[in-house]
């Protein structure tokens, strides 16, 4: 039987370090996940408004199969910034991907990255040109560590979910035969994570030892089909987005982490509701850390992994919503 990790986050997939930053009185922040070495990585983006850097580079036709980092960043288009200084701390490292071996030339550190919208959370955002974005993803990366800080931090710092307060959620899982799958995920998101008139959340059939409450799903639910419960009822365009991380330490092609990513999408769908929507910028990227061989037969060895992720992803969103609750 699947359980949890040791840690029950991300880091418990081998290879792999979180670094967080944030800014109080700005109330945004940042999110970092940095593996050992260079790592596959996919990306599969569903929202109607996404802020993204590098997601073209990760398609499995082009030259680059790994990165060396993926960072998650409140701030809007602003938040972008945030891989520039995670770039700027790896290159300094030269780590990055190398088209000639001369010393004389700079890598290109691999740096994909996802925004949220939290411009309007009440924060001091008269930053002038000079946005906190590039500094904090700096802060971040050099913090990296296999423990990290759940709920008001990080990316998900000044986040909201629906009219909750969102979070950085995470989570992981350990199958019999020794695969380990884990997620991270910043929750922004237009939608509700909990049943309309109850305190349940919708990924409560999902849920390990009571990690994000322990209240049950309720055994019917007599709603209507457009009650959105406490989503947010009004909106503006581009203002939620719920962006994540999936790992695993199973060897995977550029095809095979760019499938896991799509898998692991149904995890939205499974805590989040209504999800996908035009005003949502929702994106998930896979990692592979390439430690355990894919078993054969390889493609039925993959789709357990991405069922596992589409798992982890949505019990990461309601832990992520449940620990803001308790900052």
């Amino acid at each position: 039987m699947a359980k949890p990790g040791a840690m029950n986050t991300m880091t418990d997939v081998p290879g792999l370090k979180v670094g967080q930053a944030q800014d109080e009185a700005v109330r945004t922040g940042v999110t970092v996940i940095l593996p050992d070495e260079r790592a596959v990585c996919g990306v599969d983006v569903r929202g109607g408004g996404p802020g993204t850097r590098e997601t073209d580079a990760l398609q499995p036709h082009t030259l680059v199969e790994a990165v060396d980092a993926v960072v998650l960043s409140g701030g809007s288009s602003y938040g972008l910034a945030a891989a520039d200084g995670v770039a700027g701390v790896l290159g300094a490292r030269r780590r990055g991907f190398e088209l000639m071996p001369d010393p004389a030339v700079p890598v290109s550190p691999v740096v994909p990255a996802a925004i949220l919208y939290d411009l309007a959370n009440g924060g001091d955002k008269h930053w002038g040109e000079l946005p906190p974005y590039a500094a904090l993803g700096r802060t971040a990366v050099q913090a990296a560590a296999r423990d990290f800080t759940l709920g008001r931090a990080g990316a998900g710092y000044g986040a909201s979910a629906g009219r909750l307060p969102g979070g950085t959620g995470s989570a992981s899982v350990v199958t019999d035969d020794g695969y380990t799958i884990g997620a991270i995920v910043a929750v922004n998101c237009f939608g509700s994570v909990k049943v309309p008139g109850t305190d349940a959340f919708w990924a409560a059939p999902f849920e390990f030892g009571g990690e994000f409450g322990g209240v049950p799903f309720p055994a019917s639910v007599d709603f209507d089909a457009e009650d959105w419960g406490v989503a947010k009822f009004n909106p503006a365009p581009g203002t939620n987005t719920t962006i994540a991380v999936v790992a695993t330490d199973a060897v995977l092609s550029s095809a095979d982490a760019k499938r896991l990513a799509q898998m692991a999408s149904a995890g939205f769908a499974r805590a989040i509701r209504p999800v996908f929507t035009p005003f949502d910028g929702d994106v998930v990227f896979a990692l592979s850390t390439g430690q355990r061989a894919l078993a054969d037969p390889e493609a039925f060895t993959l789709s357990r992994l991405g069922s596992l992720a589409a798992d982890c992803l949505t019990r990461a969103i309601a832990r992520g919503v449940f620990m803001a609750a308790r900052d």
